[in-house]
């Protein structure tokens, strides 16, 4: 037994139910309820902390509410970190978990969350003083079974030198503000402009991925039934289910698709990857075995009662792995305005490249995030907060 796995769903009830079972003793199922009292307070601490907007704000309000919070200072996060843990974590798994290291094994938790903990960015939970929980595990998103063990759901081939179709800020017609450029100039010699080299001719479609006009939904269709990977960095927004979770791509007005036209352009729902975005197609999309979706809660069909959204949809089409954010994230212009931040974005982006080119882009991504999270509580340098680096998580199924 190299790598422990445990399977933990979270239920939401009159409480907080938890079931959780190890991969290599799947009969011995574990059963804890913990009061909602217990757990109410932590979460509500972490709604106001986060950056996605409450009832009644904007999304400029909960960037200025959130950048001015507990993520960008490490004493209060550290509290707010401590206090999910403790009300968060089962003390039986715990003690389990603890077992496994002292033997020198270091567990995989594949986490299913409920509705009020969707956002919980349980890698950055801090289990004892100055230690994170992605210090002793590796941890994942684990897809609902309906999706992971769907008979229609594809399989895609992981091919390690194959082609990675990068839709980088694309240009969104008729954008306003809201869907304007999320990572800026991207200059000669930064670090985006090194991953762009460094994918060479494994990129497609050929040429600059950056702010490119010409990246809709007939272009990359086809791309992406051939390719190794999909790195997407722009717009996501939620509608009013999950179904209706919307990609921005340079899709104008003349193309076909689930959404209505809004300003001059036609969003790419998760209906459209799983039903196909042609009248009368025969399918949905075809997609890769990796997928990142580095965009403002592209993973918060968790949120939903039906958890099915944009990291479903690329499950069902053919990915295994699909990295995803738990919350509204940041531009680094938001970033510098609201706070005086230093660049955070480009970094993560580099981080969930290079992971979704490892053996295991999960533990490759957690690896990452655990330097982060010790630099910060070491240092509590602004460059290291978690308002970026703890929103990310990889669905595994």
């Amino acid at each position: 037994m190299n790598r422990p796995a445990v399977q933990l769903k979270l239920v939401d009830a009159d409480g907080l139910y938890y079931s959780w079972r190890w991969e290599h003793d799947l009969g011995a199922i574990q059963n804890v309820m913990v009061e909602e009292g217990r757990v109410r307070p932590a979460l509500d601490a972490l709604a106001e902390a986060l950056p996605t907007p409450l009832p009644g704000e904007t999304v400029e309000q909960a960037l200025e509410r959130s950048l001015t919070g507990p993520l960008v200072d490490r004493d209060r996060e550290a509290g707010l970190a401590t206090a999910l843990a403790r009300s968060l974590i089962p003390y039986r798994l715990a003690q389990e978990m603890n077992a496994l290291l002292e033997q020198g094994l270091r567990p995989h938790v594949r986490i299913q969350p409920s509705l009020s903990t969707a956002q919980v960015p349980w890698e950055a939970l801090r289990v004892d003083e100055g230690e994170r929980f992605v210090a002793n595990a590796d941890l994942s998103v684990l897809p609902p079974a309906t999706v992971r063990n769907s008979p229609a759901r594809r399989r895609s081939e992981w091919r390690p030198d194959g082609p990675v179709v990068a839709v980088l800020d694309p240009k969104v017609p008729g954008a306003g503000r809201d869907l304007g450029s999320v990572l800026g100039e991207v200059e000669a010699g930064s670090p985006l402009a090194k991953l762009a080299e460094g994918l060479g001719s494994r990129l497609i479609p050929a040429g600059d991925p950056f702010r490119r006009s010409d990246v809709d939904r007939d272009a990359i269709e086809p791309l992406l039934a051939t390719a190794a990977r999909f790195l997407y960095v722009g717009h996501v927004t939620i509608a009013e289910h999950g179904l209706d979770a919307r990609l921005h791509l340079s899709c104008g007005p003349g193309t076909t698709g689930r959404a209505a036209v809004v300003n001059g352009h036609r969003p790419l729902t998760a209906a459209d990857l799983l039903l196909g975005h042609r009248p009368g197609a025969p399918q949905g999309w075809a997609m890769p075995d990796r997928v990142a979706l580095i965009a403002c809660e592209s993973g918060g069909e968790v949120r939903f009662a039906e958890p099915v959204g944009l990291v479903a949809a690329a499950l069902h089409a053919g990915a295994r792995y699909v990295t995803a954010t738990r919350w509204t994230l940041p531009t680094d212009e938001g970033l510098r305005r609201f706070a005086g931040l230093p660049p955070l974005l480009a970094e993560a982006v580099a981080a969930v490249d290079a992971a979704h080119d490892a053996p295991d882009p999960v533990a490759a991504l957690n690896a990452w995030q655990r330097t982060k999270a010790a630099a910060w509580e070491a240092q509590g340098r602004p460059e290291d907060n978690p308002v970026v680096w703890a929103a990310l998580a990889t669905a595994f199924g």
